[in-house]
This record gives C-alpha cells, sequence and structure tokens, in this order.
C-alpha cells in the first residue's frame, strides 16, 4: 500500500511539473520573481526532450511501482499518460510547439508587465481635510 501512495504521488507531482511548465509563465505576471524558476523548469524540459534523457521522475515512478509488485512500462510519462490522451498518437511535435509558444507568450507578458510602472492595488483614501 506504501508504494502504490508513493507511485501516485509521484504522478501527482510529474503532472503538475508539466502544468507548471506549460503556465508557470503566467504566475510571473503577477510574481516576477517567479520567472527564474519557470526558466529552470523549461530549460529542464527542453534538455529532456532533445537529450532524449529520462526524467528522474519517471525512474522514481517506476522503481515505485516495481517495489508495489505492479510491472514497470518501457515507456515514458508523456508516453503512458499524454500521448493520444491529450493529443493524438504522432502529433507529438506539434503538442510540443503549442506547448512552446504558450510558454513564449507567458515570457512576453512578464516582459510587458516588467516595463509598465507599477500601480497600487487599492486605491489610497484621501483625507477629509
Amino acid at each position: 500500500m506504501g508504494y502504490q501512495l508513493l507511485t501516485t504521488g509521484i504522478l501527482t507531482l510529474h503532472f503538475g511539473f508539466l502544468a507548471y511548465l506549460a503556465f508557470g509563465g503566467f504566475l510571473a505576471w503577477r510574481w516576477p520573481r517567479t520567472i527564474w524558476l519557470h526558466l529552470t523548469a523549461a530549460g529542464w524540459g527542453v534538455l529532456v526532450v532533445a537529450a532524449n534523457l529520462s526524467c528522474p521522475l519517471t525512474v522514481a515512478e517506476h522503481w515505485s511501482r516495481r517495489q508495489a509488485g505492479q510491472v514497470g512500462f518501457d515507456e515514458g510519462f508523456v508516453d503512458r499518460y499524454l500521448a493520444g490522451v491529450i493529443y493524438p498518437d504522432g502529433y507529438a511535435w506539434l503538442a510540443r510547439l503549442l506547448l512552446a509558444t504558450v510558454i513564449v507568450v507567458s515570457w512576453v507578458g512578464v516582459v510587458r508587465a516588467a516595463r509598465l510602472p507599477r500601480q497600487r492595488s487599492w486605491p489610497r483614501l484621501r483625507s477629509p481635510h
């Protein structure tokens, strides 16, 4: 039971990372300092795809499945849980292009937001005197 719970946690973390990879740049519109974390996540994503690396979360998932007595998978996380579900098989290139576009749009927004003058979120109340 413990390893099954660990596997579920790893899968949740993996989905969370991919969601952050896709939309984390938009968080930097509100919290600009988080752009560095998103740049790091995007760099990792590019490295995993370009160098065909195994993600440590995928390795951990496979290990925890084996410890739970389940059979591990030969395919990676994206191939197992996203290809054919989120986008059709054979269209990974298009999914990557759309993901890159979303990320670039979010970064453009960060740059634009940094150039805008800071405005207060609440107007100041004037004294009646």
